[in-house]
């Protein structure tokens, strides 16, 4: 069920009408817990069978995580525990891919060919395995202690407004949240509905048009392609996924905010970085910091001299790479991202401060983008064409028609991307808070979108958010 069906938004609304009819905090818990489980049944009926079994696997497992359990016990319950979530995740989501890199491998030999399992991909299986991996690393760590129920870590990791594509949180964040969540205010349901609205809005009004241009331009020959509409096609991709990702975690954050929580930011305006390096601190935050904290400094950091610290940043971004999905073209994404943090740390940040903002965005853009193209492509085969196209080397046949929405879409989009870097920015952000008059223009503004945003859900066809394959 996604957020900006008709059938959750009519759904939805009665839900939220009981929770705030609900009294005490062991009858919210449940109604959040109840409801939360349907949301996910409704579009994983067997996986949830799955994802409950692992939780208690767990949540017994939290309890042999600290003092005064012995070290070696302690360490054999962390080591079984992320194990176990690992392996979820590998054998609904790497089990094909390895079996077929394997087969092209022993295929000289004469080997006998290993089964497919051809299953499908739970919906946001990676994020849920992150989190559970963090608390069972945060209860090791004396971060955070055991959930205090089994039912609070199930609302943890079932909470339905993060659930399909995060953010990624922390237990020792949402913790007293969870354990006694608040009256909802007029202002909790002010806030949450109009950050609802603007991410309904980047979806539907912004990524959903510039995606079916993109899917058709990418589901042909590469090689037809002229270099206009590769970059034109590469161009709204890059506005695409943002708007889309972006437009699910306002969503998630604004539907949160509804029911009383606080989930924490996942963008923070990132097409404005000056540097790759700035680009990753302003894209999926909570990944980052995920990687940051449970990868990046476990590895050792930047503690161990500049060429451990390289091979750390090539590591962590080969399997954020590989996170995204089952295919060397992610891998590639990941190189090609790890190789330009590398480069930023040895020259590259400085030069480009050297040329001033403008050229530092733009250079920094370029370098996202082409990333994009790895992460867009299908195969490296597809790939590689496609980077020919860019640079004009193909003979150009395709003539796909650009529908008159697109470049007007593009625009809109571009403007809302870039505007934070200029100097009209900051006036506007201090005319919100000093203009009464504009705070309430924006409300309306955001009340029409939201609109015009069901209406399209309700005549447009369906396009899933991108960050479901993940």
């Amino acid at each position: 069920m996604l957020f900006y069906e008709p059938l959750f938004l009519t759904v939805f609304p009665a839900f939220y009408a009981l929770y705030l009819l609900v009294r005490g905090t062991e009858a919210k818990k449940w109604a959040l817990l109840i409801g939360s489980t349907l949301f996910y049944l409704w579009g994983e009926p067997v996986f949830v069978i799955v994802l409950l079994a692992s939780t208690a696997f767990d949540y017994l497992l939290s309890f042999y995580l600290g003092a005064p359990t012995p070290r070696p016990t302690r360490r054999f319950a962390l080591t079984a525990g992320v194990a176990g979530n690992l392996l979820i995740l590998i054998v609904y989501k790497y089990a094909d891919f390895l079996a077929d890199n394997l087969n092209l491998v022993l295929s000289p030999f004469g080997a006998h060919r290993l089964p497919l399992l051809h299953l499908a991909l739970p919906i946001g299986v990676s994020f849920v395995t992150f989190e559970k991996i963090t608390y069972l690393v945060d209860t090791y760590r004396g971060i955070s202690k055991p959930a205090a129920t089994f039912r609070d870590y199930c609302l943890f990791v079932l909470f339905f407004p993060k659930l399909l594509a995060g953010p990624i949180l922390k237990y020792h964040e949402m913790r007293d949240q969870i354990a006694s969540p608040r009256a909802v205010e007029w202002s909790d349901f002010g806030f949450g509905f109009l950050r609802f609205s603007r991410g309904i809005g980047r979806k539907l009004l912004i990524a959903d048009p510039l995606g079916a241009f993109v899917n058709a331009i990418f589901a042909a020959d590469p090689a037809s392609l002229g270099a206009g509409r590769a970059w034109l096609a590469l161009v709204s991709f890059s506005l695409q996924i943002y708007f889309d990702f972006a437009g699910y975690s306002d969503m998630a954050i604004g539907l949160a905010r509804m029911l009383g929580f606080s989930l924490r930011e996942n963008f923070d305006k990132p097409y404005v970085a000056q540097s790759l390096t700035e680009f990753w601190r302003r894209w999926h935050i909570s990944l980052t910091t995920w990687i940051r904290d449970y990868l990046y400094k476990p590895l050792g950091g930047n503690r161990e001299g500049e060429a451990r610290t390289y091979l750390n940043l090539w590591i962590c971004f080969l399997l954020s790479g590989l996170w995204h999905g089952a295919s060397w073209n992610f891998v590639l994404w990941g190189a090609y991202n790890g190789l330009f943090l590398t480069l930023d740390r040895l020259f590259l940040r400085k030069a480009l401060e050297r040329f001033g903002t403008v050229i530092a965005t733009l250079a920094t853009l370029v370098i996202v983008m082409i990333g994009w193209a790895i992460f867009r492509s299908d195969s490296p085969s597809h790939l590689f064409t496609f980077m020919s196209a860019l640079a004009g080397m193909n003979h150009a046949t395709n003539a796909t028609e650009i529908p008159a929405e697109v470049p007007f879409t593009l625009v809109v989009g571009a403007f809302i991307s870039l505007l934070p870097a200029t100097t009209l920015y900051p006036a506007l952000v201090r005319g919100y808070d000093n203009r009464a008059w504009l705070r309430t223009l924006t409300i309306a503004a955001l009340v029409v979108i939201y609109v015009l945003s069901v209406a399209r859900a309700v005549t447009a066809p369906f396009q899933p958010f991108i960050y479901f394959r993940f």
